[in-house]
């Protein structure tokens, strides 16, 4: 065999509208010259459509060993598309999903083994992406020998592991060991990943540049920029990016806020002068911020404004990718973007990769801005930006907007659109406000809970970001919790005691389903708790089945709230239960979480992200008892995918509406994170709270997955997750596809 035949198709590197379907015709070649023609299925690419098909079901492909590469011009550090080998199965073709790597200006590659029955390969646009922009695609054969030469020389030992199982006839722990071999090295640094994944080609320049010229219509977007006082340098420099758009159709609407350096209305007005996209108005007065701001408004005249500071940078594509994604949705009322930070030597650091529309993680801190571009009409309807809110004033207008932000047209761009200067002397508005700035923040979410007439309160929480305490209704609900359990009588008393007696909540039952316990310990303390009014035991042996054990419980409840517990949860503080009643009591909410350490205090659960580690994760695994997380996560409450079954609480109603835990396809893992799955399709929010803490002693009651049948029934319950929910477990809304997916540790490698 040929160590390399090679199948490469060559598209448009445009990208490929669903108003267009049309056959594209490819030259695939494949060794010694012998060319084979294939028409590479240009279909409906909107959400949900099949997208670009390329058939290989006479190729001779399946069950061989191949590197699959293309390139995304949508330039970037991840794919915005899913690859898929389809394979032909007894009950119809199924998609086994290929988990490309990236490599730098918009490629990607996949090697490994073709599941044997691969019939095509296909690229399908992710969550709300409408079109593909592929620009080349390749496939191909590597021989085995080849491989393992390579792989030695990268992970030896993995190799060797790989030809020992190969040796005694275990095929798929070689295949596995040998592919984990060939991955190359990963990348490190922030300043690497900008080379590679965050720096404009002159082929990027270009094709922008082109693209932008065939757009009719292309939308205004006015640049806002209040100026007081910067250094020359400085200004100069936010001047020169916003003057170096790749986009050319904008216009810089500046507020001299009686700048005290007469360098500075010299350099705006030489500005202003050699650009007529350039408007200045210089005010009478030291205003302060919201003032300026607001002055810079009126002067604007496009349908979008854009929030810049003026000793901030923009990269030159960013009005590009706000324009493009206003043309893509019309309709959107607010976008934007992620940031990083430079310094005074325009050094690069500290990124902030941000999720999608979160109003929970809203209310506790500003983690839009920077970029920040909302339509002119809704800015002038909330009465622009308030003086007295000084440091905290966008803030103040996002949480203003927000009572009236319908959520499907909030757009996060995942894209550094942003550079926030932090260089001391810069004359940041914002450097020397810092208290005020937190009291401004907390008076803004105070006039929220007013104007909404909730009989919530605010308070300073962590780090200074606020807290939203929810109020109960009166009388409290009475809370249901269902309880699983077998056995190990030392943990089950943990948690009835920190129920009954360490809980301050007002109405609680404990319904425990019993798994056929056993050991005379157990069997004890049953019958002790049942002898509490409040204490439950239902007796439900067989093979453990946590879905179908919390199903009965469920079904015995008599509260319209419910709580699924884990019998190795430790109760550590009285406020916990009400806390989580409070959230879950709300009609938007579906499903609330809290935080689980483990009993040395590092985190195990602070929220779910999915496709860490192939179907989800947990947020922040292992992080110490004093770390706030990624710019402060861990200390504020957010919308997030998922929550653990170990304590999750939901109103019964939602519960019953979206069909209980699927006790069927998902005994014992997963099933979680299906229901909370089907919680946000049916509209609901899934809420994490840092605020109720509690101490969990994972899986000591049921033990590993360390016998084959265990492991074949894993293997089963990853299968259904990865058909049922394949798209939504390759694009999390609340974890930024730039960072790694290995663990859902908010970092780029």
């Amino acid at each position: 065999m040929k160590a390399r035949e090679q199948v490469t198709a060559q598209t448009p590197s445009a990208s490929l509208p669903a108003s267009r379907p049309a056959a594209l015709q490819a030259s695939l070649r494949l060794g010694r010259g012998r060319v084979v023609r294939r028409d590479f299925a240009r279909l409906a690419l909107e959400f949900g459509a099949e997208g670009l098909s390329l058939d290989v079901a006479d190729l001779g492909l399946e069950a061989r060993w191949v590197a699959i590469a293309f390139k995304d011009e949508n330039h970037g550090a991840f794919s915005r598309v899913e690859l898929t080998a389809i394979v032909d199965g007894p009950e119809g073709p199924q998609g086994t999903s290929l988990d490309e790597r990236a490599f730098g200006h918009g490629r990607f590659t996949w090697l490994g083994r073709l599941p044997a029955g691969t019939t095509s390969l296909r690229l399908t646009p992710m969550l709300g992406e409408p079109a593909l922009a592929i620009a080349e695609f390749t496939v191909t054969v590597r021989s085995r020998l080849a491989l393992v030469g390579r792989a030695a020389l990268r992970r030896p030992v993995l190799t060797a592991q790989a030809l020992f199982w190969r040796s005694v006839g275990k095929r798929v722990r070689s295949q596995y060991r040998l592919a984990r071999a060939l991955v190359p090295p990963g990348l490190t640094g922030y300043d690497t990943w900008v080379r590679h994944f965050d720096t404009l080609s002159e082929a990027d320049r270009g094709r922008i540049t082109a693209e932008v010229a065939q757009w009719r219509e292309p939308p205004l977007i006015s640049v806002v920029m209040p100026v007081y006082d910067p250094g020359s340098k400085v200004l100069e420099e936010a001047l020169r990016s916003v003057r170096g758009q790749l986009y050319p159709h904008w216009e810089l609407c500046i507020a001299d806020d009686a700048s005290t350096d007469p360098a500075v209305p010299r350099l705006l007005a030489r500005a202003a002068a050699e650009d007529p996209r350039i408007r200045v108005e210089r005010r009478p007065e030291n205003g302060h911020i919201a003032a300026a701001t607001n002055t810079a408004l009126a002067l604007a005249r496009g349908a979008y404004v854009a929030f810049m500071d003026h000793d901030d940078v923009l990269p030159a594509h960013a009005l590009y990718e706000v324009a493009k994604a206003i043309r893509r949705e019309p309709d959107l009322d607010l976008i934007y973007s992620d940031e990083d930070k430079i310094d005074a030597d325009g050094r690069r650091f500290e990124p902030h990769f941000k999720g999608d529309w979160n109003p929970e993680l809203l209310y506790g801190q500003n983690y839009l801005n920077h970029l920040t571009v909302v339509r002119r009409s809704l800015v002038a309807a909330a009465g622009g930006l308030r003086p007295g809110f000084e440091g905290s004033q966008d803030h103040d207008l996002l949480l203003r907007l927000s009572d009236r932000l319908d959520p499907a047209r909030v757009r996060h761009l995942p894209a550094i659109l942003y550079h926030w200067r932090t260089a001391i002397g810069s004359g940041t508005f914002s450097d020397a406000f810092l208290a005020r700035a937190e009291a401004a923040r907390l008076q803004a979410l105070e006039e929220l809970v007013a104007r909404r007439g909730w009989p919530h309160r605010v308070e300073r929480g962590p780090l200074g970001f606020n807290r939203l305490v929810r109020a109960l209704p009166h009388p409290a609900p009475l809370v249901s919790v269902v309880i699983p359990t077998k056995d190990r009588a030392e943990l089950l008393r943990v948690v009835l005691d920190g129920l009954l007696t360490g809980t301050d909540y007002p109405a609680i039952e404990v319904v425990v389903v019993d798994n056929g316990s056993t050991e005379p310990a157990a069997l004890a303390l049953l019958a002790r708790a049942a002898a509490d009014p409040r204490v439950r035991v239902l007796s439900r042996p067989g093979p453990f089945n946590f879905s179908g054990l919390s199903n009965d419980g469920a079904a015995a409840a008599r509260g319209p709230l419910l709580l699924f517990l884990n019998n190795d949860i430790e109760v550590v503080a009285p406020g916990w239960l009400t806390e989580l009643a409070s959230i879950a009591v709300e009609d938007g909410v579906g499903a609330v979480g809290a935080k689980l350490s483990y009993p040395d205090g590092t985190l195990q659960h602070g929220g779910v992200v999915l496709g860490v580690g192939g179907v989800a994760g947990h947020s922040h695994p292992d992080i110490g008892p004093d770390d706030p997380g990624y710019f402060g996560r861990m200390v504020i409450s957010q919308e997030v995918s998922a929550v653990t079954g170990a304590c999750l609480m939901m109103r019964r109603a939602v519960f019953e509406e979206v069909g209980r835990f699927d006790a069927a396809h998902l005994a014992v893992a997963f099933n979680d994170i299906d229901l909370c799955l089907r919680v946000r399709k049916a509209g609901y929010r899934v809420i994490w709270t840092p605020h109720a803490a509690l101490t969990h002693h994972e899986s000591k009651s049921r033990g590993k997955e360390d016998t084959p049948e265990k492991r074949a029934r894993f293997e089963a319950e990853v299968a259904t997750m990865t058909e049922r929910w394949g798209p939504e477990l390759r694009n999390d809304p609340y974890y930024n596809p730039n960072l790694a997916r290995a663990k859902a540790l908010f970092r780029l490698w």
